[in-house]
C-alpha cells in the first residue's frame, strides 16, 4: 500500500511539473503589468502545487504566500521551516530578511500602521533576540543600501529582469520556471520596500551591543594619517586582545561587518585603512606605505586602555599584504596572523612571472579616485574592453595603457620602471633573511583557482625556507579569490566542489584560529599538519609536513613529437631521437582580438590559442596529483625573449577537460625574477622551471594528463615582442619577424603524484 502511494505522489508531482500555467506575455510587458499579474500566478501554483522535499516546498510555499499577500500564512510557513532547518542542523538565516518582511506587511494590514514603522518593530524583536554573532552575521544578510561590491538591489532586478525574459515567447508558463519568476520578483520586491531602512536599524542594534568609535586619525612617524574604525563589545570587563584589518578598500559596509563580526567575538576590533583613503587628508598610494602606516596603527592600539598588548591581522587579497607588510617592521604587538588569497608585490601582482596583467591597470583609478572606492568605473566592463582593444590593434607600448585611458598614473609609471623584482617591489614585504625574524603563528588559506596563490605560496614557502622553526600553516582547497577568504563556493565556474571541502573561512575558520591562538582554545579540526588539502575528486582533506610532501613520486612525461589526434603524444619514455616541433606566431597579427578560452574549470575544449597541446595515454588505475608541477622545456628559438605559459588538464574519460593548474612566466626571468637573463637567438638551450600554484586531484581510470605549452598574444595582458628591450617600452614595431620555436622532445613535466 506505501509503494502504491509513493507512486502514485511520484506521479502526481511529475504531472504538476509538467502543467501550464497562465502567464499572457501582456501581462510581463512593463513593471506595472508584472505587479498585477503575479499574485495571480502564484494563486494559481499553490492551488496545486506539491513537493517531495519538505525544506524545498516549504521554501518555495513561503514565496508564493508572500507574492499573492497572504502574509499570515506566510509567517506560518517560514515558522515551519526555521523549525525543519533547526532540527536538521542547517542555518536559517537566510530565510530571517524573509520574516521580517512578512511580519512587517502582516501588521502593516492589520494595525494600519505605516510600513517603514511595522518594519523597524519587527526588525527590533527578531533581530534583538539573537545572540551577538548570530545577530552579526544575520545583519550581513539582510543587506544595505551601501553594499561594499555592487547594489544587491540592482542585482536582483537583473535576475528578475532575465526570469522575465525568458518568457516572451508563449502565454504559459512551467511550474520550474514559474517558481523561479515568482521567487526572483518576491526577492526584489522584498528587498526594495526595506533595504533603505537597514542602515539605521543595523546601527542602532550595534549602539546596544558595541561601543563604536569611527573617523579616528592615528598618526604615522613621517606625519600623515591614518583613518581608523573601532568596534568594541559594550559589556567587556577587562581589556580585549584586538583583531586588526588594514585595507585600502574603503568602503564603510565592508569595515562595520568586519569590526562587527570580530567584536561579537568578544575582541576589540580595528579596521584601518591607507593613507589618503576615507578620513585621512593624503592622497591615495597603494602598497608603498602600507607597512610603516599598519605597524603605527598596531602601535597605537596597545596603548589604547581598551587593549590588552596583543593584535592579531586578517584579511584577504591586499588586506593579507598589509599583514606580512606590517610583520616586516616587527610590531612587538603583533602576535598572529591569518593572511588569505594574499597578493604579494612584484611577485603575482600587479604582474605573474614578470608578465603585467591588464585586469590591474583598472584597479588603480578603482583605490585611487577618490577617498573610498570608484565601483561605477570599475564596474564599466565596456571601458576596459575598449581600453584593451585599442592597446591591443594599435600595438603602443604597455607603458602607454594610462594615456591611452584618458591620462597619466603615477604609480603605474613607477610600476613600469621597476620591471626587475628590485628594491623597489623588496622593500613592501618581507625579503630572503627578513623571514626568519617573523616567529608569530600564521595561517594562510588560498586556493587552486585563486588568482593571488602564488603570493599565498611564496609567503609560506620563503617562512620556512629561512626559519625552519616557524608556526604557519596553510589550508588549501578548490577556492577562488573570494571562496578561499569567505565562504567557498558550492559551484564555482561550473564544478561542484566536494561536500567536505564546503567550508566557511571568513567567519568561521578565522575565530577559530585567533580563539586558538589567544585563548588556548583547540586547534580547528581542519589544521592537523601544515599544510592542509583537499583532493578533488576523492572528497577528503589529507594533511602533510610540506607542500613537498603533498606527493612521494614524480612521474615524468616529455613533450614528443609524435602525433596524436590534432596535438601531440605526452609519453613517459624519453624520445631517442632528436627530434622537435615548431611552434610560429605573428605578433603583428591581430585578427584574434575577439577570441577567449573557455571559461569553466570543466569544460569541452582546452585554451588553445597559440598553442602547442600534449595528451598522455589514458591512465590504467586511478592516481592522486597533488602538488607542484614543474618541468624542463628544451628549445631554440628566433627571438631575446617569449612569454609563455603551461597549463595542464585532466582530460576525462568523457572526453571533458578538467583544468588544474597553470605556470605563466617571462622567459628571461625563469632563473631570477630579479635580473633579467635575455635569450640567444638561433642557440639550442633550456629553462628548468617549478610552477608556483599546487594543486590536489584524483584522476579517474581512463582519464588522460593534458599539457598545453601555449605563447600569449592576447587583449588582456603585456605582449612581449622578444627584442630584448624593457618590454613596458616595446611596440609592434619591434616585432620584426614572427616568433619561430623549436620545442624538443627531451622536454619534460615532472607530475608530483600521492601513491
Amino acid at each position: 500500500m506505501r509503494l502504491i502511494v509513493f507512486v502514485l505522489s511520484l506521479m502526481s508531482a511529475t504531472q504538476i511539473y509538467a502543467q501550464q500555467f497562465e502567464l499572457p506575455i501582456t501581462a510581463i510587458s512593463t513593471d506595472a503589468a508584472l505587479d498585477n499579474a503575479i499574485p495571480g500566478l502564484a494563486q494559481q501554483i499553490m492551488a496545486v502545487y506539491v513537493e517531495n522535499d519538505r525544506d524545498t516546498y516549504l521554501n518555495n510555499l513561503f514565496r508564493l504566500q508572500l507574492a499573492a499577500g497572504l502574509y499570515s500564512q506566510a509567517v506560518t510557513t517560514l515558522s515551519e521551516l526555521h523549525a525543519l532547518k533547526s532540527s536538521g542542523g542547517g542555518s536559517d538565516l537566510d530565510i530571517v530578511p524573509y520574516e521580517i518582511y512578512a511580519k512587517a506587511r502582516l501588521a502593516e494590514s492589520d494595525n494600519k500602521s505605516a510600513f517603514k514603522d511595522a518594519y523597524a518593530e519587527a526588525f527590533r524583536a527578531i533581530v534583538g533576540n539573537y545572540d551577538d554573532i548570530t545577530a552579526a552575521k544575520l545583519n550581513d544578510t539582510i543587506g544595505s543600501p551601501r553594499e561594499p561590491y555592487g547594489p544587491r538591489l540592482e542585482e536582483m532586478q537583473a535576475d528578475l529582469k532575465d526570469a522575465v525574459a525568458r518568457q516572451k515567447n508563449d502565454n504559459t508558463i512551467k511550474l520550474n520556471d514559474a517558481l523561479d519568476l515568482v521567487g526572483k520578483y518576491e526577492a526584489a520586491r522584498s528587498f526594495a520596500s526595506y533595504y533603505l531602512l537597514t542602515d539605521s536599524l543595523v546601527a542602532e542594534d550595534d549602539q546596544r551591543r558595541y561601543l563604536v568609535e569611527d573617523n579616528i586619525l592615528v598618526p604615522t612617524p613621517d606625519g600623515a594619517s591614518i583613518a581608523t574604525l573601532v568596534m568594541r563589545p559594550r559589556h567587556a570587563s577587562a581589556p580585549a586582545t584586538t583583531l586588526l584589518g588594514f585595507t585600502i578598500y574603503a568602503n564603510p559596509v565592508w569595515a562595520e561587518e568586519e569590526t562587527r563580526i570580530t567584536a561579537a567575538h568578544g575582541y576589540a576590533a580595528v579596521v584601518a585603512y591607507t593613507r589618503g583613503k576615507d578620513a585621512s587628508p593624503q592622497d591615495p598610494v597603494p602598497l608603498e606605505h602600507d607597512g610603516a602606516d599598519a605597524d603605527a596603527v598596531i602601535n597605537w592600539i596597545s596603548k589604547q586602555p581598551w587593549s590588552d598588548g596583543r593584535v592579531g591581522m586578517y584579511g584577504g587579497s591586499y588586506n593579507g599584504f598589509t599583514q606580512w607588510a606590517a610583520a616586516k617592521h616587527l610590531p612587538v604587538a603583533l602576535k598572529a596572523l591569518m593572511p588569505s588569497v594574499t597578493m604579494a608585490p612584484g611577485i603575482d601582482w600587479p604582474r605573474e612571472g614578470n608578465v603585467h596583467m591588464n585586469f590591474v591597470y583598472s584597479w588603480l583609478p578603482y583605490t585611487m579616485s577618490n577617498k573610498t572606492l570608484d565601483q561605477k568605473n570599475y564596474d564599466d566592463n565596456a571601458r576596459w574592453d575598449r581600453l584593451n582593444k585599442t592597446w591591443y590593434t594599435t600595438g603602443q607600448a604597455y607603458r602607454k595603457l594610462d594615456q591611452i585611458d584618458g591620462s597619466t598614473n603615477p604609480v603605474f609609471q613607477r610600476w613600469m620602471d621597476h620591471p626587475d623584482y628590485d628594491a623597489y617591489w623588496q622593500s613592501m614585504i618581507p625579503y630572503h633573511q627578513e623571514f626568519a625574524n617573523i616567529n608569530i603563528p600564521v595561517l594562510t588559506t588560498t586556493g587552486y583557482y585563486d588568482g593571488g596563490q602564488i603570493g599565498a605560496l611564496h609567503y609560506f614557502m620563503e617562512h620556512y625556507k629561512y626559519n625552519a622553526h616557524a608556526e604557519h600553516y596553510l589550508v588549501i582547497g578548490p577556492y577562488n579569490h573570494i571562496g578561499a577568504q569567505r565562504s567557498a563556493w558550492n559551484v564555482l565556474r561550473g564544478y561542484s566542489i566536494d561536500p567536505v571541502a564546503r567550508i566557511d573561512i571568513g567567519w568561521k575558520l578565522r575565530y577559530q584560529w585567533f580563539d586558538h591562538v589567544f585563548r588556548g582554545a583547540p586547534m580547528p579540526d581542519l589544521i592537523r599538519d601544515k599544510v592542509n588539502y583537499e583532493v578533488m575528486g576523492a572528497n577528503v582533506w589529507k594533511h602533510a609536513p610540506s607542500i613537498d610532501a603533498m606527493s612521494n613520486e614524480k612521474l615524468r612525461f616529455h613533450l614528443s613529437s609524435v602525433k596524436a589526434g590534432g596535438g601531440y603524444r605526452l609519453t613517459t619514455h624519453k624520445p631517442a631521437d632528436n627530434s622537435y616541433i615548431t611552434q610560429k606566431v605573428d605578433f603583428t597579427d591581430r585578427s584574434n582580438i575577439d577570441e577567449s578560452g573557455p571559461s569553466l574549470i570543466i569544460d569541452k575544449s582546452v585554451d588553445s590559442r597559440n598553442a602547442v597541446i600534449f595528451t598522455s595515454d589514458p591512465l590504467q588505475h586511478p592516481i592522486e596529483v597533488s602538488g607542484l608541477f614543474s618541468g624542463m622545456l628544451d628549445f631554440r628559438t628566433n627571438k631575446k625573449d617569449m612569454d609563455f605559459n603551461v597549463t595542464l588538464y585532466e582530460r576525462l574519460p568523457d572526453g571533458r577537460y578538467f583544468q588544474l593548474s597553470w605556470y605563466m612566466a617571462r622567459a628571461s626571468y625563469v632563473k631570477d625574477r630579479s635580473h633579467r637573463q635575455l635569450l640567444l637567438p638561433g642557440k639550442r638551450q633550456k629553462l628548468t622551471f617549478t610552477n608556483g600554484r599546487t594543486t590536489s586531484r584524483l584522476f579517474e581510470t581512463g582519464s588522460q594528463l593534458v599539457a598545453v605549452l601555449s605563447i600569449n598574444k592576447q587583449s588582456t595582458m603585456q605582449i612581449n615582442y622578444g627584442s630584448g628591450k624593457n618590454v613596458n617600452d616595446e611596440t609592434i614595431t619591434d616585432a620584426g619577424a614572427p616568433l619561430r620555436i623549436n620545442w624538443y622532445s627531451d622536454s619534460y613535466l615532472d607530475i608530483p603524484v600521492a601513491n
